[in-house]
């Protein structure tokens, strides 16, 4: 069985320190047994691992959290990128027919769909594995794992069996309710119901015929242009709910979402994330803190204060996920992102009356990893190298740089930068529009920008001869 990891959304609820550019599965902020800090997509990356189904995993992403995911988890895996981000159906549908038509799996192969960012035990990927066993034996369309619920919310789906007799592993599924009101989820619980943690199986071949009964194709490349016509629907309304036959197999251990700050907090394994003091007499209280100026919290009780370059978060933890609804108005970049090739964080971007802006952003660089080799037409910049060593290129030519060097990258110069040490450099982009859109690439790899130069020099000598 092959496996696709969703890997979308904003996770405003995580607001400040998740947005547009890191959702809520990039945040360091849990703690491994040795003590070091991990994200979510590498706690489950690495249960993947633990129980042999990386190798057999692709990741179905947005196109600004590729270079996180090759970041945080390497480069090796395989993605499919969205070229807009529209649904759960359409991101599904794409990475089907990449199964199908690009790595050449058969119509009859079982996928399974499951999210990048659950929290889990390591025996939730052995109930994954079954799921082939339970389509097979039960011939259905669909096959659902659910989750034994431990307390009637409202923040989650249910999954209603039709009756509460198994038939061998799994029950035959009746209907779903979708975030019903307490009372009612305590009674579709004593009905027999399942949390929904959205985890399915199918044939490919389920979604094949969906897509050419809707007149699509079914090749990879001649799907993605027609991308943006697809229904942009979730896969539960496109196709869950009109499947005849489903069928769910229960999983009575450890699960939870932690899609807001007061779950997430209930899983870190620290207080105090970051700079910062708790007083003895706070109770159930937590800062995260990615600033580099303290924060201290005196004499409050179940408050989450949550602070980055994109702002600052003072909430009661049980009302956090009200988040959303106030942070959706605000309109800026990104002020961190994790790329390839190692961070950056914004400390300053300034707009004058005038039309010009000025940007500030401290970059670091990994120890072997490089930018790439660009081009910006309506900015110039000012790079000054504060940590470390690196390779540095101006239109062709190769210069080495070190901590306390200036470096001038005029507008319309190609640049790139590689590191042979870990580097951080601070960088002023001064111009007319600061936009990533400003950025023309002529080489990714190091590889690819040394036969650039290469090819250069030769064509040099040769004029001169």
């Amino acid at each position: 069985m092959k496996l696709v990891l969703l890997s979308g959304g904003s996770g405003k609820r995580l607001w400040p320190l998740s947005n547009d550019a890191r959702s809520k599965q990039f945040l360091k902020i849990l703690t491994k047994e040795n003590g070091i800090k991990e994200s979510m997509i590498q706690r489950v990356w690495r249960q993947l691992a633990k129980n042999n189904l990386d190798n057999d995993s692709v990741i179905a992403t947005s196109k600004n959290q590729v270079d996180m995911i090759h970041n945080q988890i390497g480069l090796g895996n395989p993605i499919v990128v969205e070229p807009e981000r529209r649904d759960t159906f359409p991101a599904i549908a794409l990475s089907a027919v990449y199964l199908y038509s690009v790595e050449g799996y058969s119509p009859d192969e079982f996928v399974g769909i499951l999210p990048v960012d659950p929290y889990v035990e390591d025996r939730f990927f052995s109930v994954v594995k079954e799921l082939e066993n339970v389509l097979s034996e039960s011939n259905a369309d669909i096959a659902l794992i659910g989750v034994a619920p431990t307390y009637p919310s409202s923040k989650y789906g249910y999954i209603v069996p039709t009756s509460s007799e198994k038939d061998d592993s799994y029950y035959k599924v009746n209907s779903f309710k979708e975030k019903p009101e307490e009372e009612e989820a305590a009674a579709l619980i004593d009905n027999g119901a399942l949390w929904n943690c959205g985890v399915f199986s199918f044939k490919l071949s389920c979604i094949l015929n969906i897509l050419v009964e809707q007149g699509f194709p079914i090749q990879y490349d001649e799907l993605v242009k027609q991308y943006n016509k697809l229904p942009q629907n979730s896969f539960d309304y496109e196709v869950v709910e009109k499947a005849n036959h489903i069928v769910v197999l229960p999983y009575d251990g450890y699960w939870k979402d932690l899609g807001t700050w007061n779950t997430l907090t209930e899983e870190m394994g620290a207080q105090l994330n970051g700079k910062g003091i708790i007083c003895k007499e706070s109770s159930n209280s937590h800062i995260v803190n990615e600033l580099d100026i303290p924060v201290t919290l005196i004499g409050l009780d179940n408050v989450i204060v949550a602070a980055s370059s994109d702002g600052i978060l003072v909430s009661d933890k049980q009302s956090s996920p009200k988040v959303k609804e106030y942070v959706n108005s605000f309109d800026g970049r990104p002020m961190y992102e994790e790329r390839r090739w190692g961070w950056y964080r914004v400390l300053e971007h300034t707009k004058y009356k005038e039309g010009n802006e000025v940007l500030t952003k401290r970059i670091g660089v990994h120890a072997g990893k490089n930018l790439s080799y660009q081009v910006h037409y309506k900015r110039s910049e000012v790079w000054t190298v504060i940590k470390g060593e690196g390779i540095f290129v101006l239109n062709d030519t190769i210069h080495h740089v070190r901590a306390g060097d200036v470096l001038q990258v005029p507008l319309a110069a190609k640049h790139a930068l590689k590191a042979t040490t870990e580097l951080e450099i601070i960088e002023v982009q001064t111009g007319s529009e600061l936009i990533e859109e400003d950025i023309y690439r002529f080489a990714v790899d190091w590889s690819e920008i040394e036969m650039i130069i290469m090819s250069t020099m030769i064509s040099s000598k040769a004029s001169v001869i």
